[in-house]
């Protein structure tokens, strides 16, 4: 189906024709005519096939069509618009498009931006990690679309910037990401707050069970469509494995670079400690490379990514899954996971970078022992194995500079604002420990036993009559200690600093326990034991039982 076919607004269809769309896509073809219908749609296809466009256009479509006709139009017109428009439609309305990460917000904001270069319908993208005062404009403004992450969005809302009894349409972009992300119960909160009679769209590249579950429970009952029912990645993407050991892995990354030669290609670690060590190795050894990972600002993400969309020698990047799902680069043509990932879903999205549109593209895998079980359950996803590849030893670069084998204290400039984990421990804000810092820490062993050491001198020996002295470093009794005082022995007298004994109030000798009057002005309550009196534990746990209860 071309998209000329579909009888879209005259505005809209000269954005596309300027993007150079001609047929749609399958997802494209399948999933536009419900949506223009009024439909709610839950839509499965492969990473690149054009998913964003599937919403975006249909969506649009309906927005033009509700606004007040200019000049005369025929009585075929006039049922197309009856058809298509959100019904009173107002200039405080707006679709809400919901997306997992920051990158991918501004990536289908890009799309907004292109497609309505000629109807002048407005979108902004709201996200975390930028200031509040431009998207508060914004709003303030009015916009057709808003593009948010779900964290974002609460906030705005809770501070009533965002009225989300006004969304006429809300769409849920790779909405098994945000569960795997834990934005379930976001997604459920701005669900609960929208109105019942908007329309609903999920689209993603791998829809499961509970993201469905949860569009059921909410009234919607969506035309279900599966592009990629029997294939979980698309047909121009050849992906190969590489059985490789952990230390051989950066010799075989350099030789498949060298080797293909790609024009752009993204390099995937499971790490973000991992995206600075890659790269830095990639540069030493000639080979351009730049990294992004979540210990990067927004506004230095930002850069890399453009730096990395231009056309320039900067053509490999460095990247974790937060770069997986929001980067649409048609010019990427290779990819390569050092590790495998985790789930197989993140699998087919880290290979859906390259092969976009129509074009194709490569991902090799370096398989080492611990990526075996990863591999099962990728190859399992798949429903086959995967190709296993080779170098031939002429391929493989016998002269390079070695990769650091960990983190070796210094930050770099992209992470001076992270902190790196202690090496071989536990996590932390403190670099490794260096040798020279501190001699070695003594065993508790190293003393002997106590017999052999001797007496203790005399002042430091553990008595009933000294117990307890405190003893400076030298060994002697410090000159301002005082013994403890003995079971059952007189009490301590005051000091001059304390002051003489405490005299009874009122100058009248002090009351047997039981007998003592309440003091002026308080309360004469019945006294509770101490042992029948609550805690705060009890207490505060008493409250949120209440409280949720």
């Amino acid at each position: 189906m071309k998209f000329s076919e579909l009888n879209l607004d005259s505005q809209l269809l000269s954005a596309i024709q300027k993007l150079n769309y001609d047929d749609c896509t399958p997802i494209q073809e399948q999933a536009i005519p419900p949506v223009l219908d009024g439909k709610d749609v839950a839509g499965l296809a492969q990473t690149g096939t054009g998913k964003t466009a599937a919403f975006v256009i249909p969506v649009m479509e309906r927005i033009l069509r509700a606004r007040p006709i200019q000049g005369e139009v025929t009585e075929e017109q006039k049922a197309l618009i009856e058809k298509r428009a959100y019904k009173d439609w107002k200039p405080q309305n707006f679709v809400l498009i919901l997306v997992p990460t920051r990158e991918l917000a501004e990536q289908v904001q890009d799309n907004i931006n292109k497609l309505s270069v000629d109807s002048g319908l407005r979108g902004f993208a709201i996200y975390g990690g930028t200031g509040y005062d431009k998207q508060k404009e914004a709003l303030k403004n009015g916009v057709e679309f808003i593009v948010a992450t779900p964290g974002r969005l609460i906030d705005l809302y809770k501070e009533h910037l965002v009225d989300l009894k006004q969304v006429r349409a809300i769409v849920f972009d790779e909405a098994d990401r945000m569960f795997d992300m834990g934005f379930k119960d976001d997604m459920k909160y701005i669900l609960q707050r929208v109105p019942r009679e908007r329309q609903l769209l999920v689209f993603s590249a791998t829809l499961n069970f509970d993201v469905l579950n949860t569009i059921y429970q909410f009234g919607s009952e969506p035309v279900e469509i599966n592009i990629s029912r029997d294939q979980a990645k698309a047909d121009n993407v050849k992906d190969q494995i590489f059985h490789v050991g952990s230390d051989e892995k950066p010799q075989h990354l350099l030789s498949l670079l060298k080797v293909h030669n790609p024009k752009q290609a993204i390099i995937f670690t499971n790490f973000k400690m991992s995206v600075e060590r890659i790269a830095k190795f990639l540069v030493e050894n000639g080979v351009p490379a730049m990294a992004i990972s979540s210990l990067l600002t927004q506004a230095q993400r930002n850069r890399v990514i453009e730096q990395f969309k231009a056309e320039n020698d900067m053509n490999v990047l460095v990247a974790t899954d937060v770069a997986a799902r929001g980067l649409d680069i048609k010019g990427v043509d290779m990819v390569v996971n050092y590790e495998l990932p985790m789930d197989s879903e993140s699998y087919v999205h880290r290979i859906g970078r390259t092969g976009r549109a129509g074009t194709t593209g490569q991902a090799f895998s370096l398989v080492g022992d611990k990526d075996i079980e990863s591999l099962g359950r990728i190859e399992d996803y798949l429903k086959h194995k995967i190709e296993i590849g080779y170098l031939e030893n002429d391929q493989l670069l016998k002269d390079f500079k070695p990769m650091t084998s960990s983190y070796d204290g210094h930050y770099p400039k992209s992470l001076d604002r992270a902190r790196a984990p202690r090496e071989g421990g536990r996590g932390g804000d403190r670099g490794p420990r260096r040798e020279g810092d501190r001699g070695p820490r003594r065993e508790r062993g190293d003393r002997g036993p106590r017999q052999d050491r001797g007496p203790r001198p005399e002042g430091q020996q553990k008595s009933a009559q000294g117990a307890g002295a405190q003893q400076t470093q030298g060994g002697g009794q410090r000159p301002d200690s005082r013994p403890r005082r003995q079971e059952g022995g007189p009490k301590r007298p005051h000091d001059a600093k304390r002051g003489e004994q405490r005299q009874p109030r009122n100058d009248q000798a002090r009351k047997p326990h039981g007998q003592q009057q309440p003091r002026q002005g308080a309360s004469a309550k019945k006294r509770v034991p101490m042992a029948a009196q609550k805690s705060i534990g009890q207490k505060v746990a008493g409250f949120f039982k209440r409280l949720f209860s």
